[in-house]
């Protein structure tokens, strides 16, 4: 968990939240909205896959 946490790239993933949370509450919904919405959270996740991916990790053996 410290792993995804204290990564840059899941930081810098949280931060469009932000603005999304702004302009969802002071706003009107449109899908616009709804895209940016899905947009942040697909890349959340891919933030995190590429983290957690356990083929990438460097205690690996078998590397080339």
């Amino acid at each position: 968990m410290r792993r995804i946490l204290f990564n840059g790239g899941f930081i810098a993933a949280l931060f469009p939240v932000f603005g999304l949370l702004r302009q969802t509450l002071s706003g009107k919904r449109g899908w616009r909205l709804w895209l940016a919405w899905a947009a942040w959270a697909l890349s959340l996740v891919v933030v995190v896959t590429a983290i957690t991916d356990p083929e990438l990790d460097s205690d690996d053996d078998n590397v080339v």
